[in-house]
């Protein structure tokens, strides 16, 4: 199971119809949407119960349901809201997948933060300054627009989609770093706290001096235009490097999204680990902490690290259904209609469960492949690994095939949800929710956390200042 985010790019051309974004929705929308929302999770959502009771949920569906005539706005936020309490990274209203009118109306404002930042615990430090205001990275900003820095981010972590209790991942996500087409501080911070031409923040230096900053606000367009150039997955060029540090190769892997790709990865991966064994190149040091996951492509490399099969998983792969209800099926889009019924894959556990048998090309077992790669193994994480790279992290630490570099990963060992979705349109409000159809669920109790790595080495403001690297420094040493 490891379908991500990057699949937002497969939905993109499911056809819908045109809708304009209504500046406040009737009482009896909010109310049918909020209906069929409830009607949907109940029915299919693997993970729902996960860290919830049914009566808790139904009192936060009764509620939303309840609402009255509410904006665009406050639904789309209240529904966000409502999702994250599923504590689920895959569930959530996707930015990606609303439409045109919406996107617009709720996303693509020119009131965003003009620098770049991340989040250290409950402080929010400067990673870039795109625009030339004079910040330095590792400046501390301690309150934007009046606000103290901590108190906006206990706000925005209400709203953002990780799994369990592993705050480090919405911490992640809740950052700036002009990489996404829609960064979430700029789709939520607006919603809680309103929109803004200009931003004022108070700064502090790397010498504990603090200054006022006043500056206009950027629109989509110029963050976008900040982006360094994407790489086009669906191209036949390497999305891959690997490069030589001294005795150490590293691999690059800042995205497992090859769903459309013409590029042959396996062979170009298969390639470089032989020409690492012919050399005796004793040290290969893998970076995916920027890459929140997609296809299995991890493994590929675990082929090349292991002498005998190994197992992937000992957890219990589980759905709710084996075929859809009639009645929801109009309100579902996919990329694969095989999810309306599983068929005989699909065999009752207990009266909530089915268990969901493993797709022939899911990888339940993993040959080793070709000679194996005999040298040291290092794998740099982040709280960005939340799917197909934070099984991966777990599989490398389980079997014990390399050291992990860094920070605790994104997902949950208690299990996570995705490997197939449907995209819920709720057809009043025109929202859309994302719906992962299989939970993983652990065959013994598991702690609720992401993967902590063997060596530990987080950033902080003074390594930002300097831009050192302390987990990549790790791994060399």
């Amino acid at each position: 199971m490891s379908l991500t985010l990057d699949r937002r790019r497969l939905i993109a051309g499911l056809a819908v119809a045109p809708l304009a974004a209504p500046t406040d929705l009737p009482a009896d929308a909010v109310a049918e949407d909020v209906r069929l929302l409830r009607q949907a999770y109940e029915a299919l959502h693997p993970g729902l119960l996960r860290y919830n009771t049914a009566k808790v949920m139904a009192g936060r569906f009764e509620r939303l349901q309840g609402a009255g005539r509410v904006s665009l706005e406050r639904f789309y936020l209240d529904v966000s809201r409502l999702l994250t309490t599923v504590r689920c990274g895959h569930t959530y209203a996707n930015f990606y997948n609303q439409r045109g009118p919406i996107r617009a109306a709720l996303f693509e404002r020119a009131d965003r933060v003009p620098f770049q930042f991340v989040w250290l615990g409950q402080r929010m430090v400067v990673t870039a300054d795109p625009w030339g205001l004079g910040l330095s990275r590792g400046d501390e900003v301690v309150s934007f627009n009046g606000v103290p820095a901590g108190r906006i981010l206990e706000a925005l972590i209400t709203l953002a989609r990780a799994d369990g209790g592993n705050d480090g991942k919405r911490r992640a996500l809740m950052s700036v770093q002009g990489l996404d087409g829609y960064e979430s501080f700029d789709v939520f911070y607006p919603l809680l706290f309103g929109a803004r031409t200009r931003h004022t923040a108070v700064v502090e230096g790397a010498d504990g001096r603090r200054r006022t900053l006043v500056a206009p606000a950027v629109s989509l367009e110029q963050r976008r235009a900040q982006r360094p150039p994407r790489m086009d997955a669906r191209g036949d060029a390497p999305l891959w490097t690997l490069s030589r540090q001294g005795d150490a190769a590293i691999l690059t892997m800042p995205t497992w999204g090859l769903y459309n790709s013409k590029w042959d990865w396996r062979g170009w991966l298969d390639r470089e680990i032989d020409a690492l064994i012919t050399q005796n190149v004793p040290r290969l040091i893998i970076d995916i902490r920027d890459n929140e996951g997609g296809l299995d492509c991890g493994d590929a490399l675990i082929a090349r690290l292991i002498d005998a099969p190994l197992r992937k998983t000992f957890q219990r792969r589980l759905t709710r259904y084996r075929k859809i209800p009639d009645a929801l099926r109009p309100h579902l889009d996919t990329w694969d209609r095989s999810f309306d019924d599983w068929g005989a894959d699909a065999q009752p556990l207990d009266e909530r469960f089915f268990t969901l048998k493993q797709g022939g090309d899911e990888g339940g077992v993993i040959a080793p492949k070709g000679p194996r790669y005999g040298g040291q193994v290092r794998v740099l994480i982040g709280p960005q690994n939340s799917s197909a790279t934070f099984q991966f992290a777990n599989l490398m630490r389980r079997e014990r095939l390399g050291a992990l570099i860094g920070e605790t990963t994104g997902g949950n060992q208690r299990g996570i949800n995705g490997g197939a979705f449907y995209f819920l349109r709720l057809p009043r409000t025109g929202v859309e929710v994302d719906l992962p159809l299989i939970g993983t669920f652990p065959l013994t109790p598991q702690p609720d956390a992401g993967v902590t790595p063997d060596i530990v080495s987080p950033r902080s403001r003074e390594t930002l200042a300097r831009g050192a690297d302390p987990a990549m420094a790790a791994a060399l040493a």
